[in-house]
């Protein structure tokens, strides 16, 4: 689905923790062209267990403040508003994703942690059941190193690839474009496979300096690998299509050992390439 000509970056808040998520959004918009909008649900719950009713609300209102001050400091000229609403984190997130260009969440601590991480943990729910791509943004910042984007043929990794060559496009960045294979494939056959699906979309984007990998291995484990040096990494939701509140298991192993923010690609239609005047067709989440 196209995306609407208006539809904002969109930022849930759930504490302090999450402020780092508030720098990169803030850049995704302002490299989209897009506007930001902070979003923080109130739990009443929380409020009646604190020491006043007050409090929590009080403090809803300056976490929300001091993010919109941080967006505006990370891009002067950014349109950014903000809003509270009194629902659940998770239903209400999804519920925007619909109409959202992009959702930005943290990793709930996942990065780094050494412990299992539930399933029911928000990021991963949202990279399951969102209606738009999910980036999840770490506490640590990431290094200046490429941008990494999983592909393994299917036609949703070619979406991923489509918005990894724009995000590339728009850091300035070297693309390295990543596909694991069995130790029985063809590597020489694979990699054209790959240089192919990257000459068929590259075309539509500024000069930006690729570097296809065929690697054998397991591919969760050669993109966490990868991913530690990527200043980004990106992959499809699911290789085969899933129905929502499916995520594959590249996808889910990237979201819990990454140490980069992780962009999970989903909610997009593909754009037809039907001749050098393809990419002035609707517009479309990149």
């Amino acid at each position: 689905m196209a995306a609407p000509a208006d539809a904002a970056v969109l930022v849930g808040l759930g504490s302090t923790l999450d402020l780092p998520v508030v720098e990169q959004a803030a850049q995704e918009a302002a490299g989209h062209h897009r506007p930001l909008h902070l979003l923080y649900t109130f739990d009443w719950q929380a409020a009646f267990a604190a020491d006043t009713v007050a409090a929590p609300r009080d403090e809803a209102e300056k976490l929300i403040t001091k993010a919109a001050q941080l967006a505006h400091q990370a891009e002067p000229g950014l349109t950014v508003s903000s809003e509270i609403v009194e629902s659940a984190l998770l239903p209400t997130l999804i519920r925007r994703s619909e109409l959202a260009f992009l959702l930005a969440v943290g990793d709930s601590g996942m990065a780094g942690s050494g412990q299992c991480v539930p399933a029911d943990t928000p990021a991963v729910q949202l990279a399951a059941r969102a209606g738009c791509p999910l980036l999840v943004v770490r506490r640590e910042p990431p290094p200046q190193g490429p941008v990494l984007v999983g592909v393994d043929g299917s036609p949703s990794s070619h979406l991923a690839l489509q918005w990894a060559l724009q995000c590339a496009a728009r850091r300035e960045s070297r693309l390295l474009a990543l596909r694991a294979v069995e130790h029985d494939e063809d590597t020489d056959a694979v990699t054209e496979q790959l240089r192919e699906a990257l000459n068929r979309h590259a075309g539509r984007h500024s000069p930006v300096s690729i570097e296809c990998r065929v690697v054998r291995g397991d591919p969760a484990e050669v993109l966490i690998e990868a991913s530690r040096s990527a200043q980004v990494a990106l992959v499809a939701a699911r290789g085969d299509e899933p129905g929502r509140a499916m995520l594959g298991s590249v996808a889910q192993s990237l979201l819990y050992h990454s140490p980069a923010p992780v962009v999970v690609v989903r909610g997009l239609a593909e754009e037809p390439l039907t001749g050098p005047d393809a990419h002035q067709t609707q517009d479309q989440r990149p």
